[in-house]
């Protein structure tokens, strides 16, 4: 049985997360706060559950689907990664399709936040909690 659930974001999910700076000098490349694979699994009416991930990562995602003006996620992306605990929390908002779209995919924007702080590969510090970025994600064929 086909829920709206599955109809609108059970599948896989291009994502990408920019750093929130508001300097247009800086070079697109250089604003990258994250990239890799959503995938949201079937799961009851109102919860999402599924991973995110990329080369060498992956977080286990929970959370809850709003079916609201937009339709709303919320959800936490937790895992160990090289010995060490990521949480991240998102927030994000199915944009609603043109009349008149051309080529138009799925997507969703959103704000992530990094809850607690984590190494960035060399045993030092240097992603601290707190840090907020933006995001997005298109649906995959």
């Amino acid at each position: 049985m086909s829920t709206l659930t599955n109809e609108v974001f059970v599948g896989q999910w291009s994502y990408r997360s920019m750093n929130n700076n508001p300097d247009l000098s800086v070079e697109f490349n250089d604003l990258q706060f994250g990239k890799g694979t959503i995938t949201i699994e079937e799961a009851p009416m109102n919860q999402l559950k599924g991973t995110i991930g990329g080369p060498g990562w992956e977080l286990e995602l929970q959370g809850s689907i709003s079916y609201g003006n937009p339709f709303e996620v919320r959800f936490q992306g937790k895992g160990i990664i090289g010995g060490e605990e990521w949480i991240y929390n998102y927030v994000g908002y199915m944009v609603a399709p043109w009349v008149n779209g051309v080529k138009e995919v799925p997507s969703i924007v959103g704000s992530i936040v990094r809850v607690i702080p984590h190494s960035g590969g060399q045993g030092e510090t240097i992603h601290p909690a707190g840090v907020v970025a933006s995001w997005y994600a298109v649906k995959q064929d």
